[in-house]
């Protein structure tokens, strides 16, 4: 039921953490896969890393998804070379650090919301036509406990994946009839992001794993990935709109997230 063979599916921000994790195990599972990052360094990278495995089956792009010409773009790419589509991970993220929100400019929440929502609203767009093509499809949107839980010093990112989070479940609701699941991941994992922020606030980075009810942050590839592998197959069927907290029960008592800022 896991299984991928003959599907397509396009991971932005697949260079790297979470999205590199979630690139490798759809490569495993079966899975055609066009991995778009906006580093061109971790593109190469990532692709050298997996050529190997993916025989053939991976496609490369560096795209900005804040772009909307890219975006379609990169939709139209994947069905130039694999002939249709019918996965969409939108994880693209690019950290923009840690401040107040009464310090936060205009351009700050703007930047935060045309990565995380626009992005994503451009991509579902320009895929669907190709699932009602196919009979069907999986969106599978990456959100944050952060905005769930309203963590401090981080309301750009919250705001916009919470926005995120809503449009996912009315994109369920509209398009449920064209047998499109669409799904929400919060992770809870080490991904590049959370390194910075651990190698920034380590005092924190190691209460948060010892409170985390597992006793520590999770792996991309073996802890997250599996989930997006379940979300994107036969086995999701009949399951949308839903909000998946992959983060080792974080999610249960909240998460002591109380970094450091200088006043």
């Amino acid at each position: 039921m896991n299984s991928l063979d003959d599907r397509v599916a396009i991971v932005t921000g697949g260079a790297q953490g979470i999205g590199r994790g979630i690139v490798e195990a759809y490569l495993l599972a079966g899975a055609r896969v066009l991995m778009a990052d906006i580093s061109a360094e971790a593109v190469a990278q990532s692709a050298g890393e997996l050529d190997l495995l993916a025989k053939g089956r991976l496609h490369c792009m560096q795209i900005d998804v804040t772009n909307k010409v890219q975006v379609q773009g990169m939709v139209d790419r994947a069905l130039e070379v694999f002939g249709h589509l019918g996965i969409l991970v939108n994880n693209a993220w690019k950290g923009r650090g840690l401040s107040r929100l009464e310090l936060q400019s205009d351009e700050q929440l703007r930047g935060a919301f045309d990565m995380a929502v626009m992005a994503a609203f451009w991509a579902m767009q320009a895929a669907l036509p190709a699932f009602r093509r196919r009979g069907g499809g999986r969106v599978i949107n990456m959100c944050s406990l952060n905005g769930v839980n309203a963590h401090m010093y981080s309301a750009d990112y919250n705001a916009a994946k919470e926005a995120l989070r809503s449009l996912t479940r009315t994109a369920a609701r509209e398009w449920a009839a064209d047998q499109v699941c669409c799904n929400i991941i919060c992770p809870g994992a080490a991904s590049e992001a959370y390194q910075r922020f651990a190698a920034d606030n380590p005092e924190n980075a190691a209460a948060i794993a010892r409170a985390n009810p597992m006793g520590r942050v999770g792996d991309p590839l073996l802890d997250i990935a599996p989930v997006a592998v379940f979300l994107a197959s036969d086995a999701c069927r009949y399951l949308t709109g839903n909000t998946f907290f992959v983060d080792g029960g974080a999610h249960i008592n909240g998460v002591c997230w109380a970094p450091q800022l200088k006043d």
